[in-house]
């Protein structure tokens, strides 16, 4: 029961964050989120708040029109796994291929990926994706985890 609650999370989790991160994201909090300072960090809140709130939606849909009962406190602390785990990558938008890392950039230069980095422009997005797309298994875990859940939603 839990592998399906997982699988029904994560799929609901990963769609609301592609229209989250390209739909929902407004171009101004796209190209500040990353800038130093007051700016950019607020900037960057602006979109985790549009992406948990995109992502709530996407929980709630799944509850209401699947049945997926997932207990409020396992669904808060989910998405705010996302939303945190968001902000820390977002907060490095346009930074990837700097050649003096911060942030979780400084974590992909020290696994080996400076060079692709560096060289192919793609490798950024790739890896913000990549951190995204982990971290929602985790949050879709921490959804599905626990006790209470097979009582099925029957409005």
């Amino acid at each position: 029961m839990k592998a399906a609650y997982f699988a029904a999370a994560y799929a609901a989790l990963t769609a609301s964050h592609e229209v989250a991160d390209h739909w929902i994201q407004r171009d101004a909090e796209a190209v500040t989120k990353g800038k130093p300072g007051r700016d950019g960090a607020a900037a960057c809140l602006r979109h985790v708040a549009t992406y948990t709130a995109t992502q709530a939606t996407a929980l709630y849909a799944a509850y209401r029109f699947l049945g997926l009962r997932i207990p409020p406190r396992r669904a808060v602390a989910a998405l705010a796994v996302s939303a945190g785990t968001h902000y820390i990558a977002d907060r490095q938008g346009g930074h990837w291929a700097d050649p003096a890392p911060r942030g979780i950039v400084r974590l992909a230069a020290a696994t080996g990926h400076s060079g692709w980095l560096q060289r192919d422009p793609s490798a950024g997005y790739l890896m913000d994706q990549a951190w995204h797309k982990g971290w929602v298994a985790i949050a879709a875990a921490i959804a599905a985890g626990g006790n209470g859940l097979a009582q099925p939603n029957r409005s």
